[in-house]
């Protein structure tokens, strides 16, 4: 799982053709033909019995005759002699090798334990191979090679591969890598992410995905790289049927659309919709930088292009740059009567390349917009190609370029194509269509939302949290091992109750009578329901009636719901009926939550309005486990943006905080309670801040996964917390950070001392920002660690007391700390406290070595390192420390 085997796949010295051929139209001769075209630098070595030279190369017979090991192995030959040649490049040493051949099932075993007991990487089965441009690495079964390019391109569909290949090469944009993924049977687009989002080479990543074999690394990976580059994905399978499709094509799960959905955006990735979208985004990534705001300035030389860019803006949620008095009388000074006299700004049909540049040149000075489209459409009396050029040499040559981003639309066919050219070789991104060109717009605009939204501070959660989830948890079991596996209201309130989800009181009766009795001591109106294990949607055989006014409504709906039942499910079991006091309804906004455990990525949250016909998979705003009050409130906000709810007039209107509430609670209910498999509210009713829950349906399964294996994002690790005392008395508890501390932990940083500060930054600083706060604060549990010592009974500006973090790499070799403890703290054994957690926690997780470097006046920090067990090194030179301590050997 090294990286330094992946390195192999990305930098090889040396490459090796297994199946390497002069026959035309073979996958050896396609392969080979690549590399001596491509100019790669090192030795090519192909290996075939026949032939002596494979296009002027010497050829060798047998793997095991070659001259040296291959860093990478390109095997073209047929699936049945592939296995066999894989176990020979297993014992000759090479550690990667790329499979473009197909396995069946069996097959597919067989190879896995060939990786495992030679301990070597596989790209693919069925891939066609990987191009490295920079490096002339053309190791692939494509038609053409790739240009040398900035964005790195990732694929499981090979036809996607070509077809962006072939429009990226007409359209000169250039890749730092080009991956074929093929089934990923071993490397998968976690490890990819990995290694891309630390390419120094690479500025963005676009990912074609049919399936998702390993959940939990590809959203760490996801994570974290697209908080330094943005990542676009294409996903096959939107319907059910395509989904089917995708995972026969590769293998993978079904999983819902919406939850990819979900994942892509917590992720912070952009998801496009189809190839058209994606080669738009392509030319965006591939020549513009991110922006900075939202404010979209258009010129044109016709009204109509402005309009159809304006209505497209604003259909997709854009934002109109507001003009100033002073940009729109510069303006007026430079553009002829009749101009539109508002952005957007028609310049009119007979714009020349002088006025646009005039145009150009004052929207750029007035800092009025973040992104300016500038578009063209043919015309009599201005060359298209002309026009062009003035506007590449305005936006060359403008200060504001650094700050401002520039979008152009030349709009035709031939007319336009050499005006096009001239923009992309200058690196300003153009387009066919103003529709294009805003939507690549508000690519940009999406992924620096999705960038903020995720780095909002979330308000704190700890009351919502249960003091003994074990205790629910036993509880559950306990149903489990009676043979219950679906809890109705009822019998679900209690575990609601002890999460604050408030349930209306509901009274279980076995028979017509006590309903009788029973809604005499309530009183009317009531709800009468089925209760019955065989029956999951009581609306199949209208088994709710609502409203009873009295006790002889109240005999009918029982009679009629029963008999109802005997005749649509004559052998279904029936317990009873549930009667609850009827709710006041009216007035209140009902919802529908539910929980739905996802093949892919596992339990899932869903948020719409009640209702008995509900279609998850269209109805409902989707997010994934872990919440907290922040992505809470991202949740509903989403849900009320997509029309899943649908804001109302209500006496008293819906209380976001209240719901953002419930949504938090459910999240930390099926953190704590794997064997909750589906759980369904319906109706939930919200009136101003009272939530109440009027009826549940949970269904429980026997779940031996841990937490870590069921979610697809780690939730807090609660079972970290500890108590200790310090030599003063002080009691303090050591913990996982959490995205809540932000406040607290700013107030700890700003309270460290001008030393304290120096020694830990390695220089002087000033204040932390909120985005570099949220960085330390909205950790990924599976990546890194922060443990914090808080004083729980000072006030929240002195809570903090010192604080141990290490970040480690995806595969599990190295932790490098930092600690820091504030001053009038130190000599109380605080920092040997939070040090020993550290490492204990790594060496639980079975982390090779933790390491640390610290400045050389920090005597103190070097004891305290050595005292543990760390290996202390002064490097006089640097003048630094280095700590080293081996947790594996």
């Amino acid at each position: 799982m090294s990286l330094g085997k992946l390195q192999r796949l990305f930098a090889p010295r040396s490459v090796a053709v297994i199946g390497a051929t002069s026959r035309a139209n073979s996958a050896g001769r396609l392969v080979m033909s690549g590399l001596m075209n491509g100019g790669f630098a090192g030795p090519v070595m192909p290996v075939n019995a026949k032939e002596k030279a494979v296009l002027g190369v010497l050829a060798y017979s047998h793997i095991l005759e070659l001259p040296l090991t291959p860093d990478l192995a390109i095997v073209c030959s047929e699936s049945e002699q592939a296995k066999a040649e894989l176990a020979l490049l297993g014992q000759l040493g090479c550690k990667v090798v790329v499979l473009c051949s197909r396995l069946d099932e069996r097959d597919k075993a067989e190879v896995q334990e060939l990786l495992q007991r030679f301990d070597f990487r596989l790209l693919g089965p069925d891939s066609i191979g990987l191009m490295i441009p920079a490096i002339g690495l053309h190791a692939s079964l494509a038609h053409c090679p790739a240009k040398p390019g900035k964005i790195a391109f990732v694929s499981q569909s090979a036809a996607v591969c070509t077809t962006v290949l072939d429009w990226a090469n007409y359209n000169q944009i250039g890749f730092s890598s080009f991956i074929s993924l093929g089934e990923a049977l071993d490397i998968t687009f976690g490890e990819l992410l990995d290694y891309l989002g630390r390419d120094g080479k690479t500025q963005a990543i676009m990912l074609y995905v049919d399936s998702i074999q390993d959940k939990q690394r590809f959203m760490s990976a996801a994570r974290a790289a697209s908080r330094n580059k943005p990542i676009l994905v294409i996903k096959s399978g939107r319907s059910q049927q395509g989904a089917l499709a995708a995972a026969l094509h590769s293998g993978g799960e079904v999983g819902l659309d919406a939850v990819f959905d979900a994942a892509f955006r917590r992720a912070g990735m952009l998801r496009v919709k189809d190839l058209h979208e994606l080669f738009a985004a392509v030319e965006t990534l591939a020549y513009s930088k991110p922006v900075k705001g939202e404010r979209l300035a258009i010129i044109s030389n016709g009204g109509g292009p402005g309009v159809l860019a304006l209505d497209t803006l604003l259909e997709n949620g854009g934002k109109l740059a507001e003009l100033s008095a002073d940009t729109l009388a510069k303006l007026d000074a430079i553009l002829p009567t009749g101009w539109s006299g508002q952005n957007p700004v028609d310049m009119l049909g007979d714009a020349d390349p002088k006025r646009y540049t005039q145009c150009l040149d004052v929207l750029l000075e007035s800092g009025d917009a973040d992104a300016v489209l500038v578009m063209h459409a043919p015309a009599l009396f201005a060359c298209g190609e002309d026009s062009a050029q003035a506007v590449i040499d305005s936006f060359t040559r403008h200060r504001a370029s650094g700050r401002c981003n520039l979008l152009t639309n030349w709009m035709g066919e031939h007319s336009a194509y050499a005006a096009r050219e001239r923009l992309r070789n200058a690196g300003i991104p153009t387009y066919r269509t103003p529709e294009a060109a805003v939507g690549a717009f508000m690519h940009m605009v999406e992924f620096r939302r999705n960038q903020k939204l995720l780095q909002q501070t979330p308000q704190t959660v700890s009351e919502l949290i249960p003091a003994d989830a074990a205790l629910q948890r036993q509880e559950l079991q306990g149903y489990l091992n009676n043979g219950r596996q679906v809890l109705e209201t009822h019998t679900a309130s209690a575990l609601l109750q002890a999460y604050g989800i408030n349930t209306i009181d509901t009274w279980m009766v076995k028979n017509k009578a006590e309903a009788l009795s029973q809604a005499e001591r309530i009183g009317y109106p009531v709800a009468l329901k089925i209760q019955s294990p065989d029956i999951l949607h009581k609306a199949d055989v209208h088994g709710v009636s609502l409203n009873l006014n009295n006790a002889q409504e109240l005999e009918i709906a029982a009679d009629s719901m029963l008999e109802r039942v005997h005749q649509a499910y004559p052998e279904a079991q029936v317990d009873g009926m549930l009667l609850q006091r009827m709710a006041l309804s009216a007035g209140a906004q009902e919802l529908r939550i539910a929980v739905i455990c996802d093949p892919v990525f596992g339990p899932a949250i869903f948020l719409g309005e009640g209702g008995s016909e509900w279609d998850e998979a269209k109805d409902a705003a989707v997010a994934l486990p872990p919440l907290n009050m922040a992505l809470s409130r991202y949740l509903l906000i989403s849900a009320i943006k997509m029309q899943k709810i649908r804001e109302r007039n209500l006496p008293q209107s819906m209380d976001m905080q209240a719901v953002c509430a419930l949504l938090t609670r459910i999240s930390h209910l099926v953190i704590d309670c794997p064997e909750i498999y589906r759980l369904d509210l319906n109706p939930v009713l919200v009136a101003g801040d009272k939530v109440t829950v009027l009826d549940a349906n949970i269904q429980l399964r026997t779940n031996d996964q841990s937490t870590q294996q069921r979610l697809a994002i780690r939730p807090y690790p609660k079972e970290l917390e500890q108590r200790c005392k310090l030599k003063s008395g002080l009691e303090v508890l050591l913990r996982p950070i959490l995205p809540e501390d932000e406040p607290r932990h700013l107030a700890f940083d700003s309270s460290l001392s001008d030393e304290d500060r120096y020694k830990r930054y390695f220089g002087a600083r000033g204040q932390m920002t909120h985005e570099e706060m949220a960085l330390l604060t909205q950790i990924d549990y599976a990546r890194e660690m922060a443990f914090i010592a808080e004083d729980r009974q000072a006030p929240d500006d002195r809570a903090i007391l010192g604080v141990v973090r290490a970040t480690i790499d995806p595969d599990n070799i190295e932790a490098e700390f930092a600690m820091v403890v504030r001053s009038d703290m130190q000599g109380q054994g605080l920092g040997s406290r939070l040090l020993s957690k550290l490492i204990d926690y790594y060496r639980a997780k079975g982390t090779e070595r933790v390491s640390g470097i610290t400045m050389i006046q920090n005597r103190g920090m070097a004891g305290l390192a050595k005292k543990l067990g760390f290996k202390v090194r002064m490097d006089l030179e640097e003048g630094v420390i280095e700590m080293n301590l081996q947790l594996v050997e």
